[in-house]
Formats: C-alpha cells, structure tokens, sequence
C-alpha cells in the first residue's frame, strides 16, 4: 500500500505518518511545507525506515503535486495539510484560504489527472480521503450532536476555509468521478501538539508557572479525541469507507474549557508539586471573537459501519499527553523557543468596534 500523505509533519499528520509506517507497515510519502506548526522532530520515529519517505512542498505548487503523483504513485491520498488555528485565521485569514481552498483545490486536480492515467484495477482502489473539522458544522446549543447530514455554519475565517474545501473535494467526486472521502473531526490531542492550542499550551505555561488564559468564563464545551485514536480511524475510512460518504469521528468525551484546565492542573499538581496549585495560574480572558459555544460528535456511522471505536477516555487520554510532555522536552523546548504562549487571535478596538 502506498500512500501520500499531506501534511504529515503537522500533528494530526505526524500521528497518521507513524501509525501507517509503524502499525500497518505501508509505504508513506510525507509531503509538508513545513510551516511553524510542522515538525520533522515529531516524525523521529519513522526517519529512515525504508517505508517512509519525505518531500517538502506546498500543496499549491501544482508542477510539484504533479511530479509527486507521477513519481510516487500513491494507492491512497490522505488529506491534511492545511493552515488549522483559529486565533490566526481571527488575524490572518489570507493564507488559510490559500492554503486550505486553494492547496486543496491544487491537489485534487493534480489528483485528478492522475487518477485519470490508472487502469481499471488501480482506478477500482484508489482513494482521496480529505481530513477535515467539526467546526464547519458551526455551534450546539446543550443538546444535540453533529452528524453527517447537520447543515455547515461555519463561524470563524478558519471553519469557513474548511467548509469551502470539503465541499470542493465532494464536487470533484461529482463531476469528475474521483473516488473521495470526507472526515470531520472533533478536538485532538496528544503527543507532538504545536503548543498554541489549548492543552499543551495549558501543560507547558503550567510547568513553566506561567499565567493560564481561559476565553471567557471556560464554558465552551468541545469533544475530545485522542490523535492516536483518530489516525486509526482515518486508515479505516480510507480502507472500507464508501466512496463519497462522510465521516464523523469523536471521542464522545464532552468537557467544558475550564474542566480541561484544571484536569491538566491537577495531575501535574499531582506528578510534578509546585509551591502552590496550579489553578491558581487560571485567569479569565476576553472571549475569542465568535467563540462556538459548543461542539460534539455522532460517531455512529464510523462505529458501526466501520467497527471504530476509541480507545482512550477523556481520564486516560489526558494523563497520557500529560506525561508524554513531561518525558519529551527535548521535543517542546525548542518550540517553546519561537511561540511562548503569547495570546493570538485578538482584533485592533478598531476592528472590533466595527
């Protein structure tokens, strides 16, 4: 099997790159323009292992998509380059539409045109899975999940570059009869995780005995997912999902903001004692502009179609990532270096008065 993947210097890619090469044995090209949230550190594992093999590009250099194809020629394509934070969209949007509209756009027509060269067999078992996020279906009040059929909402310049390319990928299933896939996932964590999102952000300036910002009152609800249990999920769509479906995939693992902060305080209370506990270091913030109120996830289809289920709880889940940092500074120091925790995503007065 061999199998191209995009943005797999990313956390969430990283995570697939390893399990491919490492559980399933399969051949892997990495293709990642290796931008501030790439890590070639996170791909240590699977460095010179003769299934893994790495080229850096950006997805919206069509020559270089199109020799990759040509000289790779991938069974699979896995989707998952992309610019993923909601604070920099907040402040930046520009290159997400770039690198999520147009790379993705870039991508299924090289895709596309490759596809187009495959005989019968190979046209029969060819995939393009595109790894997307709940955020596209917008907010939940307290009840309800998302599921495949929830009408898309999105709410912020991120979300909404998202919707934009899981649409286009459906579109070139339509038109062109590429066989693709679509996933929208709920919130990952675990090892590897670019220290700007909320839990490693929270282990690392707790460590550090540095304040721990908290948008709004910390009642934003979200579902969380273990990246370890999503990258096996994603194989699986790829695998024996039917063409042209969604996927949801969660961790049926609810918890409020401010929940998840004082759970992080709390084992590292526990493993690494400080002069004083370290939800004292919360403090509230200004909210994020068009904070969603609340995300979750109806993983039925993939459970039970497909046979996934997670294998970490929220409890479990949460130690783990908590004691992979506290054993793997040599992999967040040097990150801690270029992102210290500065808080992103806000508007100018002027901006927000508007």
């Amino acid at each position: 099997m061999r199998v191209l993947v995009t943005g797999g210097a990313g956390f969430i890619g990283s995570a697939l790159t390893r399990h491919l090469v490492n559980d399933k044995g399969y051949e892997v090209l990495v293709i990642d323009k290796l931008t501030y949230a790439g890590n070639l550190a996170s791909l240590r594992e699977v460095e010179g292992k003769p299934g893994y093999s790495l080229l850096k590009a950006d997805i919206c250099d069509a020559e270089a998509m199109e020799e990759a194809f040509a000289r790779f020629r991938p069974d699979r394509v896995m989707h998952l380059a992309a610019e993923s934070h909601v604070d920099r969209s907040i402040t930046g949007a520009a290159v997400f539409i770039q690198t999520n509209v147009v790379g993705t756009t870039t991508l299924l027509e090289a895709a596309r045109r490759y596809f187009e060269t495959l005989g019968p067999a190979q046209r029969d078992a060819f995939r393009f899975l595109h790894v997307s996020t709940d955020e596209v279906y917008g907010s939940l009040g307290e009840d309800g999940l998302f599921t495949e059929t929830t009408p898309y909402d999105p709410s912020s310049p991120y979300s909404a570059s998202k919707a934009a390319s899981d649409h286009l990928v459906k579109a070139w299933g339509r038109t062109y009869g590429l066989p693709v896939l679509v996933s929208n996932c709920s919130n990952n964590y675990g090892p590897y995780h670019f220290p700007e999102k909320l839990i490693p952000l929270t282990i690392l300036n707790a460590l550090a005995g540095q304040a721990l910002p908290v948008y709004g009152q910390g009642l934003n609800v979200r579902d969380w997912l273990h990246v370890e249990d999503h990258a096996r999920a994603l194989d699986l769509i790829a695998a024996r999902g039917r063409v042209g479906e969604t996927y949801n995939v969660g961790g049926r693992n609810e918890r409020r903001n401010i929940d998840v902060v004082e759970a992080i305080c709390t084992i590292l209370d526990e493993r690494v004692p400080a002069n004083r506990p370290r939800a004292e270091l919360i403090r509230f913030v200004a909210d994020r502009p068009g904070h969603d109120e609340r995300y979750a996830i109806d993983a039925s289809k993939l459970e039970t179609e497909l046979g996934w289920k997670a294998l970490q709880t929220f409890d479990t889940g949460i130690v783990h990532t908590v004691e992979w940092y506290l054993a793997n500074d040599w992999w967040w120091r040097p990150l801690r270096e270029r992102y210290d925790g500065q808080r992103l995503g806000q508007l100018a007065p002027r901006q927000a008065a508007r």
